[in-house]
């Protein structure tokens, strides 16, 4: 018995590493998501964009606010002129918080009165919004005992304990649950490793079964081979996305706030870049094992980037241009964008572009090296 097992051992050993690539999958990619996933994946929350809207303009709230951005933390990224505008800006994404300071703080302050400071945060991401919050309560505290042991005159004469009260809102998910914000983003996960797995996979199969030269004579073209190898899963893909957004409202009620057509089209260019990405690892790919690790090995690098739990701007600059030609990114924020914001072409028209971009390239990439691989 033990012969026959030494023998199964040593013929899978064999078998595994006479292809050098299959030996580069297995010993070298481990160390590239290793290094990558090392500085990606930071729970940490800094250089929080955030928007000011400072109608006192006094010292006393001009040292508030440098005290706020010399922490680290926050990052003055505008100073819009009303909430009209620092409304937009939070719809866009372009910052994540949004303070807002009424007239008369300075004098409140020296009155020993209570000051209202109102912040107002995306909450689509609830962990990031949550741990902002965590911060802004910190420094509110911090800054408060600060004034006391300064001695501000007329601070402490009332009952009140507090010279600033930080009064927050969060929008788009005022409770910060869990469910708003993963729901789409399990959507973008699941079909992304469906449709690329189906994909590399459709190919390579042929090539073990043999059936790829008989299919090469018959007089179907190329472009008719590759789209009925594809059709299907796109079906598939389209399914999936409406049977989780029916799960995600029937289970969690988390429904689509943005428009239903913009979903269906964004969908159809993200499945250009997953299905186009799988057919390429099909056509390079001699056996079904390579190209189900080299998917894998793609998959979980694209989701890490992809902002789905750890926020993009809080990775190192370098990593932050690799998610750029990362079609997972994009599909995540028109989704989240979709769902819980309601926002429409208008706000997301950068997001399609480079998605529709992503999809086009990778599709006739893999398209090229199909013409290449067996024409």
């Amino acid at each position: 018995m033990f012969e026959r097992l030494k023998a199964m051992l040593v013929k899978e050993f064999i078998q595994t590493f006479r292809d050098p690539r299959m030996r580069v999958v297995l010993f070298i990619t481990p160390m590239i998501q290793t290094i990558i996933f090392g500085y990606a994946v930071n729970m940490d929350v800094r250089n929080i964009p955030t928007a000011v809207i400072d109608r006192d303009n006094s010292p006393r709230s001009r040292e508030l606010l440098t005290e706020l951005f010399s922490s680290g933390h926050f990052r003055l990224a505008v100073r819009p002129d009303n909430e009209r505008q620092g409304a937009e800006l939070l719809d866009s994404g372009k910052v994540r918080v949004l303070l807002s300071i009424n007239h008369g703080l300075a004098e409140k302050i020296g009155r020993g009165e209570t000051s209202t400071v109102q912040a107002i945060i995306d909450g689509t991401d609830s962990n990031t919004a949550g741990v902002i919050l965590g911060y802004l309560f910190r420094f509110s505290e911090a800054h408060n005992l600060k004034l006391q042991a300064e001695k501000v005159p007329g601070y402490g004469k009332t009952a009140s304990s507090n010279a600033i009260r930080l009064e927050n809102r969060a929008w788009f998910n005022p409770d910060l649950a869990s469910p708003p914000f993963y729901v789409p983003a399990v959507i973008a996960n699941i079909l992304y490793i469906i449709t690329m797995l189906l994909s590399a996979m459709a190919i390579v199969r042929e090539k073990e079964i043999g059936t790829i030269e008989q299919i090469i004579v018959t007089p179907i073209r190329k472009f008719e081979f590759i789209l009925g190898k594809t059709l299907p899963f796109v079906l598939i893909g389209y399914a999936n996305v409406f049977l989780i957004s029916f799960v995600g409202w029937l289970v969690f009620r988390v429904p689509v706030r943005g428009s239903i057509c913009l979903l269906v089209l964004a969908t159809g260019l993200f499945l250009m870049s997953s299905l186009g990405t799988g057919l390429f690892l099909s056509t390079i790919s001699q056996t079904q094992q390579q190209a189900t690790m080299s998917a894998f090995f793609i998959i979980f690098i694209a989701m890490f980037l992809s902002g789905f739990a750890f926020p993009i701007n809080n990775m190192p600059l370098p990593v932050q241009w690799l998610t750029i030609m990362n079609p997972v990114r994009w599909f995540m924020e028109i989704i989240r964008g979709l769902y819980l914001k309601g926002v429409g072409l208008q706000i997301l028209w950068k997001q399609f572009l480079m998605l529709g971009s992503i999809g086009t390239t990778v599709l006739l990439i893999a398209v090229a090296r199909f013409r290449k691989t067996v024409g």
